[in-house]
């Protein structure tokens, strides 16, 4: 998508630089953004991109919401010349430069002012976009995308003619054998490659596997018994059993710890099988000769879902569901393991249908709103990986809170709270961040590089176009 439609500013190296817009500020007392738009920018299709173009795709997202940013807070767009651009709140939205101004995609008002259904539009015409980038082809057999440079970009040609994407199980002999010459890998195939010649980078930690808690119904509604499986799960030995030590233990306050409001005072959970038995015999359950626990004859025994994870292209086994498993039935509780589908999986997550489930995603290192989508119904109703919890009223107070906060240092106080009082009700539990890597030949010319807190609203990928176009 970057790679065709460009926002209205972006993320370099060290935080937001111009984009179509060339510089940009805020009203406080107006709650208005106003962007000066860079009047060298244009449409694929040879014609100027003005401020009504932005006007318009506001717009447009009110009309036909679009699931990666939300509009609900513009009130109103006002262009201002063919380059201004005023764009006011109808209240405090924290998020918005992020999610509006370095996540939502610029529309040509000429095209898409025609089209009613945009999800059935796929003419050549969907594609023209402003970005360095023009979309030429997706082979659906082969699985592989073609982009074509736009020589008349208006941050000048882009450094690579055409970009093709391919599909490849095996990354690191592609790599070696100048098949492809970017891609992503995994931890322990960072130093073959390295003797190789290739650069190898590393990701900050923005992504989390977390452990999905039933926590609408009994045992899991008890807070103090979601407290006993942080205590029984052994975040390290996860880590080296099932992915030979490369990854670290997660926070339980979700944000990484590598984010700017990091809480390092998050309450934490370490590895004690002991406090995690006492904790539920206080809760009435009884251990049996077998070493497992149960309550009124009814035996503790949990359904744990797995599926198979995608690492560096690859379908992997999950491993870490075993592991689980086997930490588990040390503390007393029985785990039925049971691997299947990951759209099965998130089907039965989001109808409510499971006990435990091993997920994960990423957006941990981009703006805190990512507290809001992961915990509250509110804002993560429509993701698979978010908790729902609602039961902590001053949790979800502060959600709310910490969206309209426009004051850096006070948006940080909330979103310290919000950790511990997160991390202190565990409606799920982070494990832990895996290693992400991404490997390339350097004879391109072309610098890669992982953006700190993630590109858009924190996705953590190392194609940031700023390498190809500067």
């Amino acid at each position: 998508m970057s790679w065709v439609f460009d926002t209205l500013i972006w993320k370099g190296r060290n935080g937001y630089i111009p984009a179509i817009a060339q510089s940009w500020s805020f009203d406080a007392d107006k709650q208005a953004f106003t962007f000066n738009l860079n009047p060298k920018a244009k449409w694929h299709d040879g014609r100027p991109l003005i401020s009504e173009d932005v006007v318009f795709t506001l717009a447009y997202f009110k009309k036909h919401p679009y699931h990666w940013i939300s509009v609900d807070k513009v009130s109103r767009a006002e262009a201002k010349g063919l380059h201004t651009v005023i764009v006011y709140l109808s209240k405090p939205y924290a998020p918005f430069l992020p999610e509006i101004g370095g996540t939502m995609p610029v529309l040509p008002k000429h095209i898409w002012e025609f089209v009613e259904n945009p999800e059935m539009f796929n003419t050549p015409q969907a594609f023209i976009g402003s970005g360095p980038y023009r979309f030429r082809d997706f082979n659906k057999a082969r699985g592989t995308y073609l982009y074509e440079a736009f020589a008349d970009y208006y941050q000048g040609p882009p450094k690579a003619d055409r970009l093709i994407y391919v599909r490849s199980g095996k990354p690191l002999i592609s790599l070696v054998t100048g098949e492809v010459d970017m891609a992503a890998i995994q931890a322990d195939m960072a130093e073959p490659l390295r003797q190789n010649g290739m650069i190898v980078i590393k990701d900050e930690r923005g992504w989390n596997r977390k452990l999905m808690i039933n926590h609408r119904k009994p045992p899991f509604d008890s807070r103090q018994f979601r407290q006993a499986l942080a205590y029984a799960i052994n975040q390290k030995e996860i880590i080296d059993k099932a992915h030979r030590g490369f990854g670290t233990r997660a926070s339980y306050g979700l944000l990484s710890i590598d984010h700017e409001m990091y809480n390092p005072d998050t309450p934490a959970y370490p590895y004690d099988t002991d406090k995690a038995v006492k904790i539920i015999e206080f809760l009435g359950y009884r251990r049996s000769p077998h070493g497992f626990f149960s309550q009124n004859g009814r035996p503790l025994t949990v359904e744990l879902l797995v599926s198979n994870n995608i690492i560096a292209g690859q379908s992997v086994a999950d491993r870490d569901g075993e592991v689980i498993q086997k930490q588990l039935e040390a503390v007393g509780i029985r785990v039925d393991l049971v691997n299947m589908e990951q759209t099965t999986m998130d089907t039965k997550l989001k109808q409510w249908k499971f006990d435990l489930a091993v997920s994960g995603h990423g957006g941990i290192s981009g703006d805190p709103r990512i507290l809001s989508e992961m915990i509250s119904s509110r804002y993560g109703a429509g993701s698979v990986n978010s908790a729902r919890y609602d039961e902590n009223t001053e949790l979800n107070r502060l959600l709310e809170e910490q969206m309209r906060e426009m004051d850096p240092e006070k948006r940080k106080a909330i979103v310290f709270k919000i950790q511990e009082l997160y991390a202190w009700d565990l409606p799920a539990i982070s494990l832990y961040y895996p290693e992400s890597m991404t490997a390339y030949a350097p004879g391109k010319g072309i610098e890669w590089f992982y953006t700190k807190g993630g590109i858009g609203k924190g996705i953590p990928i190392a194609q940031n176009k700023i390498s190809l176009i500067n």
